[in-house]
């Protein structure tokens, strides 16, 4: 199946104008696909019941990772980008989204929110994205690749309660852009999953070590 064809970061990259779904660049007549990737969790029975609360800080992210052009990387120290196709919004956008979403549907918390809003929280979520890219890593299809790091803080002494490191590759079934930013879409679920179970019970055990102690 042919690849569909990247430009490279460093390349000049078109100014682009917004209309509903299509973009187009000035004076160019081709169309960019815009994606947009849904994550839709269901609660692992496993998962704990909290009554804390959580405030998820904005997920900090290095520029080129932080970006609506997907990235692909057909080589380990190449990074491109795909033509013709962009994401809806940046990754950490995307990211933080997802994670809201995620623990407001798992339905296991006391309360979530973004930490913009001014929530009382117990907690903090605060990550580092690292990757979010379609990376061939030798092989003949790409993986979306997701890599975070994220800490669970303490919100009212700023303890540092844990740290996890989450790295998720989902192959796509081709090497075109749709059946990448389907891998995608399948890669965030898996990442958010992993996420809001990891901190439902890191939460809870140390909750539960604090309670103890008095």
């Amino acid at each position: 199946m042919k690849r569909f064809p990247p430009m490279r970061l460093l390349a000049p990259f078109c100014l682009l104008a917004l209309a509903g779904c299509s973009v187009l660049a000035s004076g160019d007549r081709h169309p960019i696909t815009i994606y947009a990737p849904q994550a839709r969790i269901s609660a692992d029975p496993s998962w704990p019941q909290v009554d804390w609360q959580l405030a998820i800080a904005k997920p900090a992210a290095a520029r080129l990772v932080d970006s609506p052009r997907i990235n692909v990387r057909p080589t380990p120290g190449e990074l491109e980008v795909y033509r013709g196709a962009t994401w809806s919004q940046p990754a950490t956008d995307m990211l933080e989204d997802a994670l809201l979403r995620g623990f407001e549907d798992s339905g296991r918390i006391g309360a979530v929110a973004r930490i913009a809003t001014g929530i009382r929280s117990d907690y903090k979520l605060a990550i580092d994205l690292r990757r979010f890219e379609s990376d061939y890593a030798g092989n003949e299809r790409p993986a979306a690749t997701i890599e975070l790091n994220a800490k669970l803080i303490h919100s009212l002494d700023q303890r540092v309660v844990a740290a996890r490191t989450f790295l998720v590759a989902e192959p796509a079934a081709g090497t075109e852009v749709g059946s990448v930013a389907t891998a995608f879409e399948t890669a965030l679920n898996r990442t958010v999953t992993d996420l809001v179970g990891w901190t439902l019970a890191t939460g809870q055990a140390d909750r539960q070590a604090g309670a103890d102690k008095h």
